[in-house]
């Protein structure tokens, strides 16, 4: 789901103020300011008002917030089912194992948040979601695609496995030094696609040690 301006529902704590808009000046009152009552977009406040208005309100209703990871908030109803929820700035996931629940707290949030209803889920930070009838599958097709691309990989020769059986890499080598940033960027793009290849994991998890100073 999607919030529809997330962050003017955040109340502000303190006292701001801002001047009138040069089309919107009013006459007489030309020195005057505005105080405003709540946030607007462009505010350093905005995102910090926003999460917690929106924290408050899962909490007052029976949420419990994951002890791992704040954007997650777990509910149980006196039947034991459950109903999870995952905050993303504006955006929503949530998801139960009773479809009553689930489509009640839908309808609450679209009407007190105003938020759209995106259907089901099939992209989020270039995870691709695939739910079908025998389970849930997520992959990263296109975000692997892209990063080939990006280090201009994608014309390069297959192989069936990601290192080369019992390969030894040392930091002091006899290569030559390559650019430490561009290094980082490829490594750190082949960690995020660890999150569905868990094959290349070892892999990645052995060249990053070389960051500092990599050949």
């Amino acid at each position: 789901m999607d919030m529809k301006f997330a962050f003017l529902n955040g109340v502000l704590e303190k006292e701001i103020y801002v001047e009138q808009l040069a089309c919107y000046v009013k006459r007489g009152q030309e020195n005057k300011v505005y105080r405003l009552k709540k946030t607007l977009y462009g505010l350093k406040q905005a995102p910090r008002t926003w999460y917690t208005c929106i924290d408050s309100y899962f909490v007052n209703r029976g949420f419990q917030i994951c002890l791992y990871e704040y954007i997650l908030y777990i509910k149980f109803n006196s039947s034991g089912d459950v109903l999870i929820v995952c905050l993303y700035v504006d955006d929503l996931i949530f998801t139960s194992n009773n479809v009553k629940l689930f489509s009640e707290f839908r309808e609450v949030m679209i009407s007190h948040f105003e938020m759209t209803d995106l259907g089901l889920m099939s992209s989020f930070f270039c995870i691709e979601v695939c739910q079908m009838d025998c389970g849930i599958f997520i992959f990263q097709k296109k975000y692997a695609g892209d990063i080939l691309k990006k280090f201009k990989m994608d014309t390069t020769k297959l192989i069936m496995t990601p290192i080369k059986e019992k390969l030894k890499l040392t930091k002091d080598g006899i290569g030559d030094f390559v650019d430490t940033t561009y290094f980082r960027r490829l490594v750190g793009s082949l960690k995020y696609l660890t999150s569905t290849r868990l094959d290349i994991t070892f892999g990645v998890g052995l060249i990053s040690r070389f960051m500092e100073s990599p050949r």
